[in-house]
């Protein structure tokens, strides 16, 4: 097994997350086999049960070195073979009180493992100030000095720039951080972060790897890297537009939303169109807001009447709840494109309840009670759209995040008034996916469809939003679920 890892410094958000995900596509695209691991360093015993906007505590977990050489065998591919590539990305900065641990952890692993399969790439910051537009070095000697202080010596270290990196200054980072210029990997700011992977590969990246680690490449044409490329360039060509309304209860910070947001896209650059989404806090549909705050929730209405689709993502709590099923009730009577994943929580005293706590859980008990991971998911229609979109398969393993389900007992009530529960758990217990009849598209999912789109295979149910929204899905449905050439 080998092990590349990735921290940062400087600042946070600099971006080893894309560099991350960039380098394992690129050996992906190589044939080889990759899985990768992302350590938190504020990681909670249950940080699921935070809201977003709230700052979770460190908690180290023990024996981290044996945990990371056991989930690195872990295959990520439907054949079931073993991952020969573990990329791992190391959050936070070097240097914070928080990473310190991990930090240690990975100085210890690396001589477990050996020098031949360990590989530490440093993401640092180059900045140009405005005043002298000249490109920084210091940061990223800091970084790195900090970094070896700590026991840890960088093979790649990666610059984020706003522009590419002057020879000079390369040079400069090559002989006061002790690397080769080689060594140096320029990554500055590109239309779109689909372009990373080909500006880490025009590099040399892949050529580092295969002499540092001894990397079993294949040499034939790397056919996903082509399609990357192509994907790629008509993401700089986009002309038309389409407008998701995202009505949610975490708004005020968009990575609350990162999944959803990267399924959007994934979709809309599918069907060649350029996305727009519309951020809506629910409770600014609320009678409530009209009454203090009339101008923010007309905003809201504006906002919500002027998109192409509407999607409302799961959420926890009460608060904001009505505005959601505002936002609802509107895309049915509108026969507007319509997406819920997940459910959310409601008045648990009411002598209705739609949504119930799954019984198997202690109601009294907020922490580590939800239903979690892959689980499959039964199509119990052949004239589901879902289930064309799909590719008209018998059922689909999606992942599972929720304490709540629809009751099983309201079944009947709900198929009266045309919804369909299209869906159903392998035990026909629970409701999983549910479609209106005589809608253009009006899909609700109990899972969360967004874990595992990809840039180049869009998920299911999000693809049908963004082509229901750009007026393309039944023309899809009709040519047998084919995009044309173009």
């Amino acid at each position: 097994m080998k092990y590349i890892l990735v921290t940062g410094g400087v600042i946070s958000g600099i971006g080893k997350g894309i560099i991350a995900s960039s380098i394992g596509t690129i050996l992906k695209s190589c044939g080889l086999r990759v899985t990768a691991i992302k350590i938190d360093p504020y990681i909670n015993i249950d940080a699921g049960t935070f809201s977003p906007y709230e700052h979770v505590v460190p908690h180290i977990t023990d024996a981290i070195q044996e945990w990371v050489m056991r989930q690195a065998k872990v295959s990520v591919d439907e054949d079931g073979v073993e991952p020969q590539v573990c990329v791992i990305e190391l959050g936070g900065t070097v240097g914070d009180i928080e990473s310190m641990p991990f930090i240690e952890a990975f100085r210890q692993f690396q001589f477990k493992v050996k020098r031949e399969n360990f590989c530490n790439i440093h993401v640092s910051l180059v900045p140009q100030p405005s005043t002298t537009g000249e490109q920084k070095t210091k940061p990223t000697q800091n970084s790195v000095r900090e970094l070896r202080g700590l026991g840890l010596s960088p093979d790649l270290i990666m610059c984020r720039c706003s522009t590419p990196l002057e020879t000079a200054v390369k040079e400069k980072i090559s002989m006061f951080c002790h690397v080769e210029p080689t060594q140096v990997i320029c990554v500055h700011d590109v239309s779109s972060i689909y372009r990373v992977p080909l500006l880490l590969e025009s590099q040399g990246v892949v050529g580092y790897f295969c002499t540092r680690l001894d990397l079993p490449v294949e040499t034939r044409a790397r056919k996903m890297l082509t399609k990357w490329k192509e994907m790629s360039d008509r993401s700089d060509r986009l002309l038309e537009h389409v407008s998701i309304a995202l009505v949610g209860k975490y708004t005020k910070l968009s990575d609350s939303y990162a999944s959803v947001i990267k399924a959007l896209e994934h979709s809309a650059l599918a069907i060649n169109h350029k996305l727009e989404v519309k951020y809506i806090d629910s409770a600014d549909l609320e009678a409530a807001t009209l009454q203090e705050e009339p101008v923010k929730y007309h905003d809201a209405w504006h906002k919500l009447c002027g998109a192409d689709g509407v999607l409302v993502p799961g959420g926890f709590g009460v608060r904001g709840t009505e505005g959601k099923i505002h936002a609802i009730r509107w895309a049915r009577e509108k026969k507007k494109p319509f997406l819920d994943a997940n459910s959310t929580e409601f008045e648990p005293e009411s002598k209705h309840p739609v949504v119930i706590e799954m019984p198997e859980h202690n109601p009294e008990q907020m922490g580590g009670t939800m239903r979690l991971g892959k689980r499959r998911t039964i199509f119990k229609s052949n004239n589901s759209v879902i289930r064309k979109l799909y590719g008209d398969v018998e059922f689909v393993d999606e992942r599972h995040r929720h304490r709540f389900e629809v009751n099983p007992d309201l079944k009947h009530h709900f198929e009266e008034k045309g919804l369909q529960f299209v869906g159903e758990d392998v035990d026909g217990e629970r409701m999983e996916v549910i479609e209106l009849e005589d809608h253009g598209y009006f899909v609700g999912v109990q899972y969360h469809p967004e874990f595992t789109s990809r840039p180049i295979k869009p998920s299911p149910p999000y693809f049908g939003l963004l082509l229901a929204a750009a007026g393309k899905l039944q023309s899809y449905l009709l040519k047998g679920c084919r995009l044309s050439p173009r």
